[in-house]
């Protein structure tokens, strides 16, 4: 993750989940079985070069394992 998240993620949708997550054979090897979420949210992050901006971040979580691989997508 070349990104700082400042403060909470909020508006928090669930893209995908169960079957409908494309990486999950890869999130089951890497991290371990679990219910895997594909998530999208809204949060001020700050760049590698010390911006400060709201971007809206995507990533993987499951219960008991947690957060997983942050993606910045707009």
């Amino acid at each position: 993750m070349d990104f700082e998240i400042i403060g909470a993620i909020h508006t928090i949708e669930t893209i995908a989940s169960g079957k409908g997550v494309e990486a999950r054979r890869k999130l089951n090897r890497t991290y371990g079985r679990g219910q895997w979420r594909k998530m999208k949210g809204i949060a001020s992050v700050r760049d590698p070069n010390g911006e400060l901006r709201r971007a809206e971040i995507h990533w993987y979580e499951a219960h008991g394992i947690g957060k997983r691989d942050f993606k910045i997508k707009r």
